[in-house]
């Protein structure tokens, strides 16, 4: 059974920040890669971070310097925080199990997502 709890989003105005979580329930968590993916109204959901088992990180151009992911093993955590937001970066945001060593590949488990909202 795999179970994914995203939480942190909100409303935040042009250039402010939020710290997305998501609570993972999945064996082996630790040896697998995550990634954060995105889905704005409208537009198919796409790749925004990806953290290998051992935190290795890679990000989508649009984010890259403005988004960080984190992990934490002991607590199957992985983390978004999200700084200098825009209002581009409107979407829903969920976190997944990826299929690859660098998150970019979803495994096709999904949870309810977290709804970020940038104002302009």
């Amino acid at each position: 059974q795999v179970q994914l709890v995203e939480s942190g989003g909100g409303l935040v105005q042009t250039g402010g920040s939020l710290r997305l979580s998501c609570a993972v329930s999945i064996r082996a968590f630790s040896t697998l890669a995550m990634g954060w993916f995105r889905q704005a109204p409208g537009k198919e959901r796409e790749f925004v971070a990806g953290i290998s088992y051992n935190s290795v990180t890679v990000y989508a151009d649009s984010v890259k310097g403005r988004f960080a992911i984190t992990r934490d093993n002991a607590k199957n955590m992985v983390y978004l925080q999200m700084n200098s937001l825009k209002p581009e970066d409107t979407a829903v945001y969920y976190c997944s199990p990826a299929g690859d060593p660098m998150g970019r590949r979803t495994l096709g488990y999904w949870g309810q997502g977290t709804q970020v909202t940038v104002s302009s």
